[in-house]
């Protein structure tokens, strides 16, 4: 997945014309400039794992689809490096927000 974003745009197209040319078809009409502006569409969420100091997880650096998804991501690789019977994972949990910041969800070791 990597840390690749992409920015989503939605046009929004605002018409405006004489009550006379009302049953005009669409095709005959023109749009008049400047009426064309873009609206951010609401943009899906991604999760991050972060370290004990709540930076990109040096290893786990990577954009998750689903909450579910990086915690069990967390989970696999913490038992992995530290055995199952370890607690608790030192590996936090973050959502990026509709303005592109990140808002923690899970604190490490919690």
């Amino acid at each position: 997945m990597g840390q690749d974003q992409s920015n989503e745009m939605v046009f929004v197209v605002s018409v405006s014309y004489p009550a006379s040319t009302a049953a005009a078809s669409p095709r005959a009409m023109s749009i008049p400039a400047g009426s064309l502006r873009s609206v951010a569409s609401p943009s899906r969420r991604h999760f991050r794992l972060v370290d004990q100091q709540g930076e990109p997880h040096p290893v786990l650096d990577d954009l998750y689809d689903s909450l579910d998804s990086a915690w069990s991501e967390a989970q696999s690789w913490w038992n992995e490096q530290f055995g199952a019977d370890q607690a608790p994972v030192g590996i936090g949990i973050e959502v990026s927000t509709g303005s592109g910041e990140w808002r923690t969800l899970r604190h490490p070791g919690v």
